[in-house]
């Protein structure tokens, strides 16, 4: 895949996770929406490969964040908030144990 086509579908992806990410929060949609634009418009000029490819890397990068640790909650009530978890990010749960286990 030429550079010129890894750069676009990073760019899409970014949008594609914003998306997800941010669902029904008009405004952090729109202020993801341009910071990304922001990032690419400003290096949009960039000649060296090198560099290129460490900035696919690093939006690469931030598209996992985004979509691995990013949860999105609301305000209900003064002292509320209300956690909305992405399907994606729902693990089993471990309970945590002060105690080590002790070996068999």
């Amino acid at each position: 895949m030429s550079t010129r086509l890894k750069v676009l579908s990073v760019f899409k992806t970014l949008h594609r996770t914003r998306q997800a990410v941010f669902k029904d929060d008009d405004r952090a949609l729109a202020a993801a929406r341009l910071k990304i634009n922001e990032e690419f418009r400003k290096n949009r000029d960039e000649t060296s490969e090198e560099n290129i490819q460490k900035m696919i890397k690093m939006g690469s990068d931030v598209e996992v964040v985004l979509r691995e640790s990013v949860l999105q909650m609301e305000h209900i009530g003064k002292h509320s908030l209300l956690l909305r978890p992405r399907e994606n990010l729902l693990l089993e749960n471990v309970p945590y144990c002060d105690q080590p286990r002790k070996k068999s």
